[in-house]
């Protein structure tokens, strides 16, 4: 039975195949219509005295929609937390902005060759890609391996209104993942979409999740992100293994304008599907080869920093020098 305390909706008896869906889409339904002003907003969990998590870092950060689930995903509870609240919460994700389909100030259409390569698009594409891998770190079990992933990447922004999605075999090709169809099963074992049929190509599947049938970037918009995602500069690696690709990937999508970059711990083990652990792992063989120059966590406040290498100065051809002779009398 669903039951919701805030309009004590009561439902008829759910199949357990579908109820983690059935309450993520009546939450979705309150987070369109009990929208407040952002000077309205305040954290939720300062309010409860910080209940919500152990540590006592204090409220810090934007005031952000936080999505937790509780009692292994029988309870789920959506509200109002500051940054450093949502951080410390376990088993929390953020509401991408994109997912609730809120209206947002659009600035005028530039001509068409500006809009597909200005460096504002390029911003969005990052923040889109960062806000459905966030989506993924929720909708998805802790345990999803990074191929599978990367594949839920592209599936979720390249998805219709329907929640069908077409993968041409090019595609698959260029991501290194025609052909291994336990990576579909993974995905449909764990309730994101149908098993596929794989003998007719190019792949076509239908997602479950009713999160991503209702998303606020056009299709075309998210083509782009998901294109920008299989070459996330500055740190594309598309031969490395997945996990080192998803880590770069992660990393990429959280880096912002100045030379300083970083995020908690929590979120990026949570988006790689490892633990802080093995993600400090992965960030030490980013340094090793090369793509990052450096990385720092701050145990204190659980804080990740990184740096990108510095760039080589090529070395100038030398100049065959000229001399001036006077001719032979």
């Amino acid at each position: 039975m669903l039951v919701c305390p805030s309009c004590t909706a009561h439902t008829s008896p759910l199949q357990a195949s579908s109820a983690r869906s059935v309450a993520l889409a009546h939450l979705a339904c309150h987070a369109r219509a009990d929208v407040l002003p952002a000077y309205l907003r305040s954290c939720q969990c300062r309010a409860q005295g910080c209940a919500w998590h152990p540590r006592r870092r204090g409220c810090a950060g934007p005031v952000l929609l936080a999505l937790t689930g509780d009692r292994g995903g029988r309870a789920w509870r959506l509200a109002d937390t500051c940054a450093a609240c949502a951080a410390a919460t376990s088993h929390t994700s953020v509401v991408p902005d994109t997912l609730l389909g809120s209206p947002r100030p659009q600035p005028a259409a530039p001509p068409r060759s500006a809009a597909r390569t200005g460096p504002g698009t390029e911003f969005d594409e990052r923040v889109r890609v960062r806000e459905m891998l966030t989506y993924l770190g929720a909708a998805l079990p802790r345990f999803t391996s990074p191929t599978a992933r990367l594949l839920g990447l592209q599936c979720a922004l390249r998805a219709d209104t329907r929640g069908h999605v077409r993968l041409p075999a090019g595609l698959l090709r260029g991501m290194r993942l025609r052909g291994h169809w336990e990576l579909w099963q993974e995905l449909a074992h764990a309730g994101w979409l149908e098993s596929p049929d794989v003998r007719s190509p190019p792949m076509q599947v239908r997602l479950l999740d009713a999160a991503v049938l209702d998303q606020a970037p056009g299709r075309c918009a998210r083509r782009r992100a998901a294109h920008w995602a299989l070459h996330a500069a500055p740190l594309a690696l598309p031969a490395a293994p997945p996990a080192l690709r998803l880590t770069a990937l992660v990393l990429a999508a959280h880096m912002c304008a100045d030379a300083d970059h970083s995020a908690d711990m929590d979120v990026l083990a949570r988006l790689c599907g490892h633990s802080p652990q093995q993600t400090g792992e992965l960030l030490d063989r980013l340094v090793t080869t090369c793509t990052l120059g450096a990385w720092q966590h701050n145990r204190e406040t659980d804080e990740v920093s990184w740096q990108l290498p510095q760039p080589r100065a090529r070395a100038r051809p030398a100049v065959p020098s000229r001399r001036c002779q006077a001719p032979l009398p």
